[in-house]
C-alpha cells in the first residue's frame, strides 16, 4: 500500500475512533449515574458495568429517559443481594420444615424450590453433593415454593409433604425431580406406589389438602426474603448467586465454616 494510502487510512481510523467514543458516551454516562445510585462497590454496579457495555447507544439513551424506574429496579435488586437480617435468617431455618443435619450446625443452608422447575432439578443434585461433602457440619432445610406458572407444582409439593409424613421425603424428592414429566395426579400416585408409601393415606392427604397451610407458610416466608424465582438458596442468610452450581454453594459454605466472607 502506498504511503499516501496508509496516511489516509490512519486519518480515517482516528476519525472513526472519535465518532465511536462519542456514540458510547451515552452508555458511559448511564453507567456512571446508575453506579452512583446503587453504590460503586456493589454487586449490582458490577453487573451494570458489564452489561451496559453491550447495550449500544440507542438502548442506553432509551434507558436514560426512564432513569428513575431503572434505578428503582436496581435498588430492589441490590436489596435482595444483601444478607438477611438475623430475624429473617432465623425465620427461614426454624421448624416446621424438612431438613437434614444437626439443628445447631454452624452453617445453615435453606433452599426454596419448585418440583416442576427444571433448574431446581439441577439444584437437587447440588443438595446431594452438600450432604456427601459436609455431612453433619451443615444443616440443610428444604422449603416449598411452587410457582403459579407451574400447574402441577403445588400438588407435587403437597405430595412431597405427604411422603415426608411417611418418612420418605428425600426418596420422593429425588423421584419427583427425576420424573418431572409425571407430576400430574396419576404420576404422583405412581411415584408413591414405587416409593412404597401407603397409597391410600397418600391419596387422602392430597384429596384433603392436608399440607396446604405448610406450603402457604413457606410461600409467605419466601416472599419476605424476596424469593422471586426458583431455586433460591441461602447460606447463613447470604443469597447464593448460582444455586445450581455446587462450586458456588461450596464457596459460601467454606467461608461460613471459617467464619469469613468470600471475596
Amino acid at each position: 500500500m502506498p504511503p499516501e494510502a496508509c496516511a489516509a487510512g490512519l486519518k480515517d481510523v482516528a476519525y472513526s475512533v472519535k465518532k465511536l467514543a462519542a456514540a458510547n458516551q451515552a452508555c458511559d454516562d448511564l453507567m456512571q449515574k446508575l453506579c452512583e445510585a446503587v453504590g460503586p462497590k456493589t454487586q449490582t454496579c458490577q453487573l451494570v458495568t458489564s452489561q451496559t457495555k453491550q447495550f449500544g447507544p440507542e438502548k442506553c439513551k432509551m434507558m436514560a429517559q426512564h432513569l428513575p424506574e431503572v434505578i428503582a429496579e436496581l435498588k430492589k435488586m441490590e436489596s435482595a443481594n444483601q444478607p438477611l437480617s438475623g430475624e429473617l435468617q432465623a425465620a427461614i431455618v426454624q421448624a416446621p420444615a424438612t431438613s437434614f443435619g444437626p439443628a445447631n450446625a454452624k452453617v445453615q443452608v435453606v433452599e426454596f424450590s419448585d418440583f416442576q422447575c427444571p433448574f431446581c432439578s439441577r439444584a437437587a443434585d447440588v443438595v446431594h453433593q452438600i450432604k456427601e461433602k459436609y455431612g453433619d457440619r451443615v444443616r440443610f432445610t428444604f422449603r416449598q415454593f411452587p410457582l403459579p406458572m407451574h400447574q402441577n407444582a403445588r400438588t407435587a409439593a403437597e405430595a412431597a409433604l405427604a411422603a415426608n409424613n411417611q418418612g420418605k421425603f428425600w426418596e420422593f424428592h429425588d423421584r419427583l425431580f427425576h420424573n418431572q414429566q409425571q407430576l400430574d395426579r396419576a404420576g404422583l400416585e405412581e411415584q408413591a406406589k414405587q416409593s412404597g408409601l401407603n397409597v391410600a393415606a397418600f391419596k387422602k392427604s392430597l384429596d384433603e389438602h392436608q399440607y396446604a397451610a405448610v406450603i402457604d407458610s413457606d410461600l409467605k416466608l419466601g416472599e419476605q426474603v424476596q424469593v422471586s424465582g426458583t431455586p433460591t438458596m441461602f447460606v447463613n442468610g447470604a443469597r447464593v448467586a448460582n444455586p445450581t452450581s455446587f462450586e458456588a454453594v461450596a464457596e459460601l459454605i467454606e467461608a461460613a465454616l471459617k467464619g469469613t466472607t468470600p471475596g
